[in-house]
């Protein structure tokens, strides 16, 4: 394991761990590779507020105390970053329930959602080797496609030139709102915050195809508990 720098100077293990993965920027990188993300670039993508300098650093610490470790190109998690995973959705659970409500202009960033949204995607049980998926956010005037070659998605700035099997149209407020769990899917067709055109084949399953947020049953189960 990695060598101990003290903070707190208490002989503790809750003294201890905040020492190594305290830090605002650790948790979410920790988050990030228990959700799949293993290089850098794609680390840097869904962190834009995050450096690559200080995520290097923060790389190179996670790596000196034994939690996370290079393989070839990638960062992967050692048995010790693995066993966090009830810690990191543990303060997830309890930031839907006593610190998530409404979004600050500023935490809405289309480009990061549809980022994130690409991260989830799940086609297997379509037919066909390529699928487009055509993001349009009404309040933004970029224009996303999420590209999916032989199951590997990528996100493009740019329309990539093939078909399209589906077009989402929504306000950025309240996409956020669906891929979090606090707008239930069909609630947002049925209001028509969201609209959805394309291959019935798809939009049928739009569901299981743009999974949500890893974090949305606990924003779902908040929002449905009592005030």
């Amino acid at each position: 394991m990695g060598r101990h720098d003290p903070g707190a100077g208490q002989y503790c293990p809750i003294s201890r761990t905040p020492d190594v993965v305290g830090e605002r920027w650790s948790l979410l990188i920790l988050g990030d590779m228990m959700t799949g993300t293993t290089r850098f670039n794609d680390l840097a993508r869904g962190l834009p507020g995050l450096s690559r300098t200080l995520l290097t650093k923060r790389l190179r610490h996670l790596e000196r105390f034994g939690v996370v470790e290079r393989s070839g190109a990638r960062y992967v998690l050692t048995p010790s970053g693995r066993a966090l995973e009830p810690v990191v959705f543990g303060l997830a659970r309890w930031g839907a329930d006593w610190m998530f409500g409404d979004p600050q202009p500023e935490e809405l960033d289309a480009q990061l959602l549809v980022w994130w949204m690409h991260t989830r995607v799940d086609t297997s049980g379509l037919v066909g080797e390529r699928h487009v998926l055509h993001l349009r956010c009404v309040d933004d005037a970029r224009r996303f496609w999420i590209l999916v070659e032989h199951g590997s998605p990528s996100v493009c700035m740019s329309d990539p030139g093939f078909p399209v099997d589906v077009t989402v149209s929504s306000d950025v407020g309240s996409l956020y709102a669906v891929w979090l769990g606090r707008l239930p899917l069909p609630v947002a067709l049925r209001s028509g915050r969201v609209h959805v055109d394309g291959a019935t084949t798809v939009t049928r399953r739009l569901d299981e195809v743009l999974r949500l947020s890893p974090v949305a049953p606990f924003v779902a189960a908040a929002g449905a508990r009592p005030a």
